[in-house]
């Protein structure tokens, strides 16, 4: 770079709630990763969002249909070009419950992300190396910030007792609570098929005396009923009239 000292530019946004550290929280953390990771960038934008937006991101971008912490989205410019390094995506509420868990503050919990992300942006990839990644990312963690590294194998974005359940466009969705429950009840129900018993196998079926089809009902009309006979109606004694006085008593 002809000895020019190379400005580094970093664009912030967010559409979270929460608060995210900014430029004078990890200015000098961005700067160290750059000098020591990409020298030859020129800038990067760090977005912090909530989880309704990060999943929608996960979804489109990796096919899981669940929040994360941090997403990387590396820039490929060409030469001569603004050379930018590409974009962090960083999810303040798994930021937030992540940093609850370990004890630590959601700065410290967002330093960590940022190191992984920016590892990301250089090529690095966790999935694939033979553990490469997390090493440099402890590394730099213990070199940039003077603290012991967090560690990365909680899971993360996933409360405990929750369950994916893969819908039928083949996305997958993570379900707690009674959701949950109810999924591995008819996961069960599905591993379980009812056995017929063996007196009902061996058993030969009896053979209905009834003609095919089922019975006609016979009309109202139809049915002759015994003439019913009215009943007598008791008869009456007259009684003899009494003789009136004129004495009223």
């Amino acid at each position: 770079m002809d000895g020019k000292a190379v400005e580094f530019k970093v664009d912030w946004s967010t559409r979270s709630k929460l608060r995210g550290p900014g430029e004078r929280s990890l200015g000098a953390l961005l700067e160290g990763l750059r000098q020591r990771l990409a020298p030859h960038a020129e800038g990067l934008s760090i977005s912090y969002v909530d989880d309704r937006i990060m999943r929608k991101l996960n979804r489109e971008h990796r096919g899981i249909n669940q929040t994360t912490d941090v997403l990387s989205f590396p820039a490929e410019p060409e030469k001569g070009a603004f050379q930018h390094l590409g974009d962090l995506v960083v999810s303040l509420p798994v930021a937030e419950k992540m940093a609850k868990k370990l004890g630590v503050s959601r700065k410290r919990e967002v330093e960590t992300l940022v190191i992984h992300g920016f590892l990301h942006l250089c090529g690095y990839d966790h999935e694939t190396d033979a553990g490469e990644m997390l090493q440099l990312q402890a590394q730099l963690e213990r070199e940039l910030l003077e603290e012991e590294p967090l560690p990365m194998s909680l899971k993360r974005g996933r409360k405990p007792g929750s369950k994916i359940k893969v819908l039928k466009s083949g996305s997958r969705v993570v379900v707690t609570g009674r959701a949950a429950k109810a999924l591995v009840r008819s996961q069960e129900v599905k591993k379980v098929k009812p056995v017929k018993k063996a007196a009902e196998v061996l058993a030969p079926k009896a053979k209905s005396t009834r003609g095919p089809g089922r019975p006609r009902k016979v009309a109202a009309a139809s049915v002759v009923s015994a003439p019913v006979t009215p009943a007598k109606r008791p008869v009456k004694r007259k009684r003899p009239a009494l003789r009136r006085s004129g004495v009223i008593s």
